[in-house]
């Protein structure tokens, strides 16, 4: 099932969806910044900050965190216009489609070489196995 965004209603953030929005923004060091702030001022929000920026991977990803937030703006706002904007939905529900279809292309392509080394190992291994044995 596949969710159309309607140029008519655009939902508001909650002031944490909107802090978490800035933060994304400004990459990995402003959400730092705000974790030993928090320690500062209250440890157990310093502490809640860190656990969730390890549980949402904000700590172990690139500067891609800003990307994805610019990226998610830029998705939502609509322009005005209602058939440029539903062309922009189709056209990202599309592209959105091809990269699911990429990454299980990947991901078979990444099984098949898998599976053809392990075959590989098996097919040396045997020869001495055998070897092995009538010994």
């Amino acid at each position: 099932m596949t969710q159309t965004y309607s140029p008519t209603y655009a939902p508001q953030r909650s002031w944490l969806g909107r802090a978490e929005d800035f933060l994304d923004s400004k990459g990995k060091v402003a959400w730092i910044a705000a974790a030993v702030v928090g320690f500062i001022a209250f440890w157990p929000v310093g502490l809640a900050l860190l656990a969730y920026m390890i549980w949402s991977k904000r700590m172990f990803k690139s500067s891609t965190c800003a990307k994805r937030s610019t990226y998610r703006h830029m998705t939502t706002r609509s322009t005005g216009n209602a058939a440029f904007d539903a062309y922009k939905a189709d056209t990202l529900a599309r592209l959105e489609e091809e990269q699911t279809n990429f990454e299980a292309f990947l991901t078979r392509l990444r099984e098949a070489k898998d599976k053809a080394e392990f075959d590989q190992f098996m097919a040396e291994r045997s020869p001495k196995t055998e070897d092995a044995q009538s010994a």
